[in-house]
């Protein structure tokens, strides 16, 4: 099992803690993540780090697939590539209809649809084996119609991009699980329960089936995000994963289109789910923080002492060794917290 360090940072200034990622990347780490979501950008922070780096891989968790046309996703995907030396990793994702309705100002339409025309547009650029050309739900190109002018017309790539470069997808759904193990070559759980894998790997093993060719948890990553925060008092340093819990399962989507309220809910969580959602909505921001379940926040984060996040971590070690996790994408601020996961894991 590999680490990777969480470097998205969203706030009123665009910053990335370089010192942690220098520090990250010094003691073995394997990749560093940025992320994007109505603010700053992932392939600006990502350009930086890779650009003050040598070893670590970075990649994009996620670029908002709806922000940007699949060959402009291609395009920066290749000279990333190129000038890291092939550091870098493309992760996509559909975002939800709150953002790209109400930021973007483009129709949500059919997320699954879109990501498997997007992925299929941007390995088909790479391949260059023929000009490009495609003509599905969301995209057709090259475009005709009212507005255009009738002189476009298919193109290769200037850019030879590699075929082989790992595109991974965003999702906890079970479908959109079931659409990343099919198209893609990893996805992005937010959150994971690593004694609870089937949420995740049933839905993952339908998508391989589909794909055939042998794809399985072999040559595939699941890169799990996990809050880590060293602290004597635990209670005290489960606050700040509470207020994150709340803010995603009370407020992160509509009522009736919430991902991960939904998903909340298949870790076990219904009842304190709907608690959280309808307090967040009401308003009421201290009650949805205080209905996230201690028991949910032990089981996603590793948070308290070190002992008891080395007694924690027994569970990830078990999950890694049975490919259930490839990587670790670590939440945190804390040097030493990546200090004691590199001595535990590396």
């Amino acid at each position: 099992m590999k680490l990777g360090l969480s470097a998205g940072v969203f706030g009123k200034r665009a910053e990335v803690n370089l010192d942690l990622v220098k520090h990250a990347e010094n003691l073995g780490f394997d990749t560093a993540w940025t992320a994007e979501a109505y603010g700053n950008d992932a392939v600006t922070s990502a350009t930086w780090l890779l650009a003050h780096t040598t070893k670590l891989k970075v990649g994009t968790a996620i670029m908002q697939m709806p922000a940007r046309t699949p060959a402009m996703a291609a395009m920066t995907a290749m000279s990333l590539d190129h000038l890291s030396g092939g550091r870098f990793i493309l992760g996509l994702g559909p975002s939800g209809p709150q953002v790209v309705e109400g930021w973007h100002g483009l129709p949500y339409g059919k997320p699954l649809t879109r990501t498997r025309e997007y992925i299929e547009i941007i390995r088909k650029i790479m391949a260059r084996e023929a000009p490009l050309e495609h003509h599905g739900t969301h995209y057709d190109i090259p475009v005709t119609g009212a507005g255009t002018t009738g002189l476009g017309k298919p193109l290769k790539s200037i850019l030879h991009g590699d075929p082989t470069l790992p595109i991974y997808t965003a999702s906890i759904s079970p479908n959109g699980l079931r659409c990343a193990g099919e198209v893609a070559d990893g996805v992005f759980p937010l959150w994971m329960n690593p004694e609870r894998f089937e949420i995740l790997g049933d839905p993952l093993a339908e998508g391989f089936a589909k794909a055939g060719g042998g794809k399985g948890l072999d040559n595939f990553a699941i890169c799990a995000g996990v809050t880590v925060l060293i602290g004597d008092d635990v209670e005290k340093a489960r606050m700040p994963a509470k207020m994150n819990l709340a803010l995603y399962i009370g407020g992160m989507g509509a009522r009736d289109k919430n991902f991960y309220n939904d998903y909340a809910k298949r870790l076990g969580y219904e009842e304190a789910a709907v608690q959280i959602q309808d307090a967040f909505l009401s308003g009421d921001r201290g009650a949805a923080v205080a209905a996230v379940p201690d028991e949910l926040v032990d089981e996603l984060t590793l948070i308290g002492p070190p002992d008891r996040i080395r007694d924690r971590l027994g569970a990830w070690k078990e999950a890694g060794a049975q490919r259930h996790v490839d990587t670790m994408m670590v939440g945190t601020n804390q040097p030493e917290a990546l200090e004691l996961l590199a001595e535990e894991l590396l």
